[in-house]
């Protein structure tokens, strides 16, 4: 990011033609659809007395959505941590985000999956925040891009509360609480491990059942650790619950530089140096510490985009699709396998849709990319 607001290049608002679809055909299998992703992770559901398991078949036979990323290679679907000593600078950041995801526009050369954005500013009143965006952004707005300043607590109506917000804004990608505290029932029991990750854990079956993304301000402790994590004021029950966790520090609390170790399930762990401009109120990316690994072209995906190029569309079983690229030297069940368990990168890597479907003859696979 420049020292230019944000938004001087685009066209900030957000249509209703770029809402989310939370329909799933009956029998689809497809990667790309939304619903699905409830069920990357068990909820601990039984059937009786007896546990819910899936054989390893079963896991190689089906295909899971994959976890779009909200913010590419930073944040993804479920439930962060985003923890800093008290004025660091967090909710800039926050607001920084959630403006570019709602607003569809690039966080630091990092693409935004485009969706409604709901602040919960718990700490904050209106006339604060229509200061503080006003510095940061002008007088451009994100419509998109909504804001409360009291809410339940998450024992006391507050999961209502988001569900009916979400009702009535069902292409919402972004929940942000600002912060943690604010949502915690008040109990004499608020350091207990089981307390904080039953309070992570009930935001993520929520996340994972709307297929969005919620990230938690919380704050650091004052003891320095030499370990950036172990910094989270409160018990290893909230990281140890959540998707990942941002972790906010400076050297000294005028500093304009900070930095911003992540750590996740869906990502590599990575430090951050960002550089705080203070005309604007922005968050400046300056360098990161480690360069992320790239996994190798696979050789079987591209020889599918390669095919699709030509054809756009494939429809039909494993074996046609072989008899099409005779290269990939496969069994059809070893293809179809293959394909369930690469389906994610394929869609990431070239923007293939894939999908399978039983029927009378058996499965019929579809490839087709995105835009068709």
């Amino acid at each position: 990011m420049d020292n230019k607001r944000i938004v001087t290049a685009q066209n900030v608002s957000v249509g209703a033609d770029n809402e989310q679809s939370h329909s799933v055909p009956k029998h689809s299998n497809s990667i790309t659809d939304n619903t699905g992703a409830r069920n990357l992770q068990a909820t601990g559901t039984l059937v009786g007395e007896n546990l819910e398991t899936v054989s390893m078949d079963e896991l190689y036979d089906t295909v899971y959505p994959i976890k779009k990323p909200l913010v590419e290679d930073l944040v993804y679907n479920g439930v962060y941590l985003f923890v800093g000593a008290p004025k660091v600078g967090k909710s800039f950041l926050m607001a920084e985000i959630g403006f570019c995801v709602s607003a569809g526009v690039d966080l630091w050369g990092h693409k935004t999956n485009q969706g409604t954005v709901l602040y919960l500013a718990l700490e904050d009143d209106y006339a604060r925040l229509q200061q503080r965006l006003s510095k940061m952004f002008g007088i451009d707005v994100a419509e998109h891009f909504y804001f409360a300043t009291r809410s339940k607590n998450l024992n006391e109506g507050l999961e209502e509360q988001l569900k009916a917000f979400l009702t009535t804004h069902p292409d919402t990608r972004l929940i942000i609480i600002d912060t943690l505290q604010k949502i915690k029932e008040i109990s004499g029991d608020k350091f207990s491990y089981a307390n904080d990750y039953d309070i992570i854990t009930k935001l993520k079956h929520f996340a994972d059942d709307h297929n969005i993304c919620i990230l938690v301000v919380h704050h650091t402790r004052k003891m320095d650790s030499s370990d950036a994590f172990e910094m989270i004021s409160g018990t290893n029950g909230l990281l140890g619950a959540a998707d990942g966790a941002f972790i906010m520090q400076k050297e000294k609390r005028t500093d304009l530089k900070a930095t911003v170790d992540i750590t996740g399930r869906d990502q590599q762990d990575q430090r951050l140096h960002l550089k705080f401009v203070p005309n604007l109120c922005l968050w400046e990316f300056e360098k990161a510490e480690t360069e992320l690994w790239k996994e190798p072209e696979d050789e079987m995906l591209l020889a599918i985009h390669t095919y699709l190029m030509d054809a756009e569309k494939f429809e039909g079983t494993a074996s046609e699709l072989l008899e099409k690229i005779p290269s990939l030297n496969l069994q059809p069940n070893q293809l179809t396998r293959k394909l369930n368990i690469k389906a994610g990168r394929l869609f990431e890597d070239y923007g293939i849709k894939y999908s399978n479907q039983r029927c009378h003859d058996g499965r019929i696979i579809t490839l087709e990319y995105e835009n068709e």
